[in-house]
């Protein structure tokens, strides 16, 4: 991307000397989703030339270009990139304001939004939570499940207040606070009456010779498995289906000889002994350690400390 520059270095409120207005605000949000600076326009209910106008006037006050305009559209250029991002965490953090304020208006609590990996979603934060609505019933809560890729973006994003989940590779950690509560132990599940199911100690070569249910390549627990095989100098199973939906992986786990490999809770949650058969391995299997992290520089929201609260309460109690 082009990177021209006259800005000198921005003093601490530069925002309010070249005027940034939250139009500009939704107006970088527009070129960045339709690289189109008359669908942007449209998108906002502004003519081309306004659209135009109002950025020019921004880039000439910064004395930068922030997107760079050519045959095919426009594309936001490395400080456009960064002008993007904030933009993004701004209008999310205002929306979420609005929807705190209008909890607290309705005589509720707030609203506070969580994200988790699968294993402390069926432990951990179901008493947590059940905990927080005694003490504060009008308290919104959204979960959401998901693996630590895909949350901390959303978390940085200021989509979410917090996470129970790792720092994937790549993420600086002096943006987090991270408070570590354990390692994840995993299990191997087949159908009661699959061939392996009353073997009393079935190797692991013995289990790749039937098709597998994994979370994706990258995840952890497929992670886990692959270096387990790659130890063991096995060949990987012929046949596998890649999923991050464990209910997907335990049907096809209920109705075939598919093996999965979900988390220790989610077995003794969702796998019923009359169905479900956790495997005997050779070796416990664990995956590198998550915990409650939240923003360094981002001061909770009273819902949110509360079930932060209450989340270190459950965690201290193991």
């Amino acid at each position: 991307m082009t990177r021209r520059s006259a800005m000198g270095e921005l003093p601490p409120d530069w925002f309010l000397k070249v005027r940034l207005k939250l139009r500009h605000l939704q107006l970088f949000l527009a070129l960045d989703d339709h690289r189109n600076l008359h669908r942007a326009a449209a998108s906002l209910s502004m003519s081309q030339p306004a659209a135009s106008k109002l950025l020019g006037e921004l880039e000439e006050r910064l004395g930068v270009r922030l997107f760079e305009r050519h045959s095919r559209g426009v594309e936001p250029n490395w400080y456009g990139e960064v002008a993007v991002r904030h933009a993004r965490n701004i209008l999310s953090s205002l929306q979420q304001t609005g929807d705190e304020l209008n909890a607290l208006n309705a005589g509720n609590a707030g609203a506070v939004s969580v994200g988790t990996v699968m294993a402390p979603a069926v432990t951990l934060l179901s008493r947590a939570l059940e905990r927080v609505h005694r003490q504060l019933p009008g308290l919104k809560v959204n979960v959401d499940v998901d693996v630590s890729p895909a949350l901390v973006p959303r978390l940085l994003e200021g989509e979410l207040d917090m996470v129970i989940s790792r720092i994937p590779a790549g993420f600086d950690p002096g943006h987090f606070v991270f408070e570590e509560i354990g390692e994840e132990a995993i299990s191997v599940v087949c159908r009661r009456e699959h061939p392996l199911a009353d073997v009393a100690s079935p190797t692991l070569a013995e289990m790749t010779a039937y098709p597998w249910s994994l979370q994706p390549p990258g995840a952890l627990m497929r992670q886990r498995v692959d270096h387990l095989l790659m130890y063991q100098d096995l060949s990987p199973p012929t046949r596998i289906i890649n999923t991050s939906d464990v209910l997907v992986s335990l049907a096809l786990v209920a109705n075939s000889d598919t093996l999965t490999v979900t988390s220790r809770e989610v077995a003794e949650l969702l796998c019923d002994p009359q169905r479900f058969r956790v495997l005997p391995t050779e070796e416990a299997l664990s995956v590198q350690p998550y915990g409650l992290i939240t923003l360094r520089q981002k001061r909770l929201s009273p819902g949110a400390a509360a079930l932060t609260t209450l989340l270190r309460e459950v965690i201290a109690e193991g």
